[in-house]
């Protein structure tokens, strides 16, 4: 018999989702980093208009890095907690001096097309590990942030 974590999981599949998730963790936290940065340097005409949604959208991953740290700390493991190891593993990239509003919003939509491509693999691991939590968590976020990138996509067009 597989030995299992606390809450009756495989403690071998759940290792593994742990690990996924603290590569996603680090994929938000520079994405986050990288939303503040399009909120606080907007400039020109969309200003007013896209400041505001900057700072709906990193306030909303501020969120979803919490809920992310805890489900691995609920699977057994210990998140990542540093801009070091998150730089190490972050596919998503610091976006420097970003102020136009159309290469902020490129910049979201690149590290959202991110997101959602590791969101999915991870939604395959939990339904292999029979780990409802991380499955539910994985299709909220892919379900909100489809619909997110229709909009910055009718944006940018």
């Amino acid at each position: 018999m597989r030995q299992q974590n606390i809450i009756g999981l495989d403690s071998g599949k759940s290792d593994e989702l742990a690990a996924q998730l603290n590569t996603l963790l680090a994929n938000y936290q520079v994405l986050y980093m990288n939303t503040r940065g399009y909120h606080w340097n907007i400039k020109g005409r969309e200003f007013f208009e896209l400041h505001a949604k900057f700072e709906e959208i990193y306030t909303d991953l501020q969120v979803k890095i919490d809920e992310l740290a805890e489900r691995a700390l609920t699977l057994g493991a210990t998140p990542s907690h540093s801009f070091t190891q998150y730089l190490q593993v972050s596919e998503i990239k610091e976006h420097l001096n970003a102020h136009v509003g159309s290469d902020c919003v490129s910049g979201l939509q690149a590290g959202f097309k991110t997101l959602l491509g590791m969101q999915r693999s991870i939604l395959g691991l939990a339904g292999d590990a029979e780990d409802e939590g991380t499955a539910a968590l994985m299709g909220d976020y892919i379900r909100e942030q489809e619909k997110l990138m229709w909009m910055l996509n009718a944006y940018n067009q």
